[in-house]
């Protein structure tokens, strides 16, 4: 199963991979159930880097390191549980960055290994990731597009 969300921002890919280059300083303002962002290794958005990010969905606190497996400058962004057993049920997150007319179309994806029946039991949980992805990439059209700041705790930039 892959959860996606597609967002369009009128901004150009070097100013959307700035914003991700740039997560430590941009992790908390870009949605308010964020809670930490920090660097571990490597320098920043490059192959191999790990990170570790702490964030509430549905009200659950879920902390994660990560190691960047895939990175294409202003166009693509991958990273992968450096945990095996949250590997083997989310091998990857990523981001694509495409470039159109009017900006660009941000896609994010989590791959998600699960069954129909798995499904059906956590569709509360998956249904709160749709949720926060879709808060996510209308919090960073906001900002890229206006320059304004994340909102309060539990609620959402105007769309």
């Amino acid at each position: 199963m892959i959860l996606e969300e597609t967002t369009d921002i009128d901004a150009s890919p070097e100013e959307i991979y700035g914003f991700f280059e740039a997560m430590e300083a941009n992790y908390e303002r870009w949605h308010p159930d964020h809670i930490a962002f920090r660097w571990l290794d490597g320098g920043g958005l490059e192959e191999g880097a790990e990170a570790c990010f702490e964030e509430r969905i549905a009200g659950k606190l879920q902390n994660k390191t990560v190691r960047f497996t895939e990175i294409v400058p202003d166009r693509y962004i991958e990273f992968r549980p450096t945990s095996r057993l949250v590997g083997l049920l989310m091998p990857h997150i990523s981001f694509t960055i495409d470039p159109g007319r009017d900006g660009c179309t941000l896609t994010q994806r989590i791959k998600v290994r699960t069954g129909p029946i798995g499904a059906r039991l956590n569709r509360r949980e998956f249904d709160a990731v749709r949720t926060h992805m879709t808060e996510e990439g209308q919090n960073l059209k906001t900002i890229l597009e206006t320059g304004r700041v994340n909102p309060p705790a539990g609620t959402s930039l105007p769309r």
